[in-house]
């Protein structure tokens, strides 16, 4: 892989991670219009290697929460911070139990499909529609909220469906604060990128043969520095209620995806 894919593939995983558009749905997109041969395959360690500049990167945006967080934590006691790590913890139960026990029937979904990303699409932008119109609110996630936005999380292993799109838009329509729901969206998913590293790295199915070390750290730079720009970008625009933008451009994307699987079946 050449420092421009690098580059490239950097950049798309740091956005994607957090702007409402699905990384998944685009990559496979991206096959088809440019044929298999013309996007780089992505090796496992350059994947976990991606994936962990993106979690950095949502570390650095929340450092302040998150070591309020572990402070918080520390005390022992019953409070908020205990209270908002119990339920990231309950988010994560959907995605974890379906990941681990649907891993090998969601992958064959990943195989250039592009009839169901452009359906997938749809949805998110119907998703992101229905969210930018709710009214704002000050209320906070609950126990019951962070279950059923972990459902959302697990259903956006789906190709075109985005992960910050499908639990951004559960939590406002399950009438919690767009602020709010946008800082939960962003920190429930650290530990299972995390999670998936260390699995990936346990597995032995990573190998560091044939690996350009500078082709790895020029993804990571671009990744980090794209997760950054987007993850702060994100959070101002579901403060304004802009997520309609994101809505039509996932629309159009899907609409265009139908169409050329229909031409090209």
């Amino acid at each position: 892989m050449d420092i421009i894919d690098s580059i490239i593939l950097g950049i798309i995983q740091g956005l994607t991670e957090f702007l409402p558009v699905s990384s998944s749905g685009h990559l496979e997109l991206g096959k088809a219009i440019l044929g298999d041969n013309s996007v780089p395959e992505e090796s496992l360690l350059f994947t976990v290697v991606l994936h962990f500049a993106t979690a950095l990167s949502t570390i650095v945006v929340f450092r302040k929460d998150i070591l309020d967080l572990i402070k918080g934590v520390l005390k022992f006691k019953w409070n908020d911070d205990l209270q908002f790590v119990s339920k990231i913890a309950i988010s994560m139960i959907p995605a974890t139990t379906i990941g681990f026990s649907y891993e090998s029937q969601f992958a064959e979904l990943f195989g250039g499909n592009i009839k169901l990303v452009g359906f997938m699409l749809i949805i998110t932008a119907l998703l992101l529609y229905l969210a930018d119109q709710a009214k704002d609110t000050n209320k906070k996630v609950s126990f019951k909220n962070a279950f059923v936005i972990g459902i959302s999380q697990a259903i956006a292993m789906l190709p075109g469906i985005s992960r910050s799109g499908a639990t951004i838009s559960t939590s406002v329509l399950l009438g919690n604060d767009k602020t709010k729901a946008a800082r939960f969206s962003f920190l429930m998913v650290v530990p299972l990128i995390f999670g998936k590293i260390a699995k990936d790295i346990l597995s032995g199915d990573i190998s560091t043969e044939s690996q350009n070390i500078t082709s790895l750290s020029i993804g990571f730079v671009a990744a980090f520095v794209a997760g950054l720009f987007a993850c702060t970008w994100m959070i101002a625009l579901v403060k304004k209620s802009k997520l309609s933008y994101f809505a039509m451009y996932c629309a159009i994307v899907g609409i265009i995806a139908i169409v050329f699987s229909l031409l090209n079946s």
